[in-house]
């Protein structure tokens, strides 16, 4: 029986069915001899995109002793740890990282003026003509900046009309799978007077997954995107190995130093 049992999925998972689910699972591990922890790890942390995800920890032989810090374990998932039908421990962790405020300029890809990916002017009207007051306003003060910068930017439907929302800071929404264009983000690039616009690009999925340097070559741009919009961001799950499931197996393995991520 292997030592550990990672699931990942939506935070959705822990509140739906007024919580329901979240103890289907959790009994689940239990019933397979495993004790669970729970928490929810943003790839903002790591990474300049909004991506929270819920991670439960199923270990046959825990460390316990840790206290329910609600930056990784909020209320929705901590309440686990006082129901005494449930087999749980509380794992000793690391500060977690502090959520990024900025980063996605820096590492979108910087095309050529004459890549055909750039959308054309019409385009670039049509995305401008249904922008609201505000994202509107926004968009124009960015515009007018001496500092180019990139947005990204998804399209919504308001009122039965699709509509495109620019994001107010430097970080990417959360990625999907590529079907559908509200599940596709543009990159808007802006500053010193001008505006370009094209959709997000397969290599700046993978960076923004934490896959730098990834080889995509031989592969579609949906392909790609669909692979990564579906992924797990790696130096998310590579600090919950460390912090959560490495030490357990070190433990139980019989080392005395017990090593926690940075």
């Amino acid at each position: 029986k292997p030592q550990a049992l990672v699931l990942e999925n939506v935070c959705g998972l822990a509140s739906s069915h007024d919580g329901g689910d979240f103890r289907m699972v959790v009994e689940a591990f239990n019933s397979l001899g495993y004790s669970v922890d729970a928490f929810e790890l943003n790839a903002r942390r790591w990474l300049p995109q909004s991506r929270p995800r819920m991670f439960v920890v199923g270990l046959l032989n825990p460390i316990d002793g840790g206290y329910l810090d609600s930056a990784v374990r909020p209320d929705k998932l901590s309440w686990i740890h006082s129901d005494s039908s449930l087999k749980t421990h509380i794992t000793p962790l690391p500060a977690v990282p502090d959520l990024m405020v900025s980063g996605f300029t820096s590492i979108a890809d910087k095309l050529d003026a004459d890549d055909p990916r750039w959308w054309n002017a019409e385009r670039i009207g049509k995305f401008m003509s249904s922008l609201s007051a505000i994202q509107a306003e926004r968009m124009e003060g960015l515009k007018a900046s001496s500092t180019v910068v990139a947005r990204t930017a998804y399209r919504r439907t308001r009122n039965g009309k699709p509509v495109w929302e620019l994001r107010d800071d430097d970080i990417a929404g959360c990625l999907r799978t590529a079907r559908g264009g509200s599940s596709k983000q543009a990159v808007v690039f802006l500053g010193k007077g001008d505006i370009a616009i094209r959709w997000m690009t397969g290599a700046e999925y993978a960076k923004l997954q934490g896959a730098y340097g990834f080889a995509l070559d031989g592969f579609r741009e949906s392909q790609i995107q669909y692979a990564f919009g579906d992924a797990v961001a790696v130096p998310a799950v590579t600090w919950l190995m460390r912090s959560a499931v490495v030490p357990a197996l070190r433990h139980k393995a019989g080392f005395d130093e017990v090593c926690y991520a940075g």
